[in-house]
C-alpha cells in the first residue's frame, strides 16, 4: 500500500498543474426580492438603498411596513434581518439557497468556466 501511495504522489508531482494556477473569479448572484419572500413572506420586496465597503454589500429593503437589511459578504457569507429579527446567518455558497447562484470566470479573459 505504501508503494502505491508513493507512486500516486510521484505521478501527481509530474502532472502539469498550470490550469490550477490560473486566477478565477467567483460571482454570487442573489435574487434578493425572491429570497426575502421565501424567508419573511410577503411579495414585492424592493431595495431602497445600498452601501458597499471592502468586505460586503448591504441592502436596505422594504415591503409594506416591513424593513429588512441584507448583508452579502464577499466571501459568500450572508446575514438577513427583518424588523430587527435575524432570519438568516450563514453561507450562500453551501447550495442551501434556491435564490443564490455561483458562476466562475477566468480572471484574465472573463470567459465563464463550466464545472462538471
Amino acid at each position: 500500500m505504501t508503494q502505491s501511495h508513493e507512486f500516486n504522489l510521484k505521478q501527481l508531482a509530474n502532472t502539469d498543474h498550470t490550469a490550477w494556477e490560473e486566477a478565477i473569479v467567483c460571482r454570487v448572484e442573489v435574487d434578493l426580492p425572491g429570497w426575502l419572500t421565501q424567508l419573511a413572506g410577503g411579495k414585492n420586496w424592493e431595495v431602497y438603498s445600498e452601501d458597499e465597503d471592502d468586505n460586503c454589500i448591504s441592502f436596505a429593503m422594504r415591503q409594506g411596513k416591513k424593513q429588512a437589511e441584507v448583508t452579502l459578504y464577499h466571501n459568500g457569507y450572508a446575514v438577513v434581518d427583518v424588523d430587527g429579527k435575524a432570519l438568516f446567518d450563514g453561507s450562500l455558497t453551501s447550495g442551501t439557497s434556491d435564490w443564490a447562484h455561483l458562476t466562475y470566470y477566468h480572471a484574465d479573459s472573463g470567459e465563464q468556466i463550466t464545472l462538471n
